[in-house]
């Protein structure tokens, strides 16, 4: 199991980093959208639907980051393997592909996430 842990920080880790580094990202080309001729209504539409889009992905992104946060706690607290609604293993071919993950499948096609 230490060896899954390692790998399951490791993987979170890495990560988070990509996904703050995508949200400053958007963040900055949030903010510096100016354009030196008028906008006509065409434009407009595309940047505020472009605005709309980035909001979704960064909400996403977001709970994702929340969710490697919460990750890495279980790792530190030795809860990192256990489902927190039922308390059994999650299994080791779950944890490797989605390493953040807080239940098991049972409990997550009951939670629906």
């Amino acid at each position: 199991m230490d060896t899954l842990r390692n790998e399951a920080r490791t993987a979170l880790m890495q990560r988070r980093s990509s996904l703050r580094g995508l949200l400053r990202l958007t963040l900055t080309e949030a903010g510096g959208q100016g354009s030196r001729r008028e906008p006509d209504l065409v434009d407009e539409a595309g940047e505020k639907r472009a605005e709309r889009v980035q909001a979704r992905l960064s909400e996403r992104e977001e709970r994702e980051l929340r969710d490697i946060d919460d990750a890495l706690v279980r790792i530190e607290q030795g809860r990192f393997g256990h489902c927190s609604r039922c308390g059994g293993a999650i299994g080791r071919h779950r944890l490797r592909a989605i390493p953040e993950a807080r239940h098991c499948m049972a409990c997550s096609e009951q939670v629906g996430r």
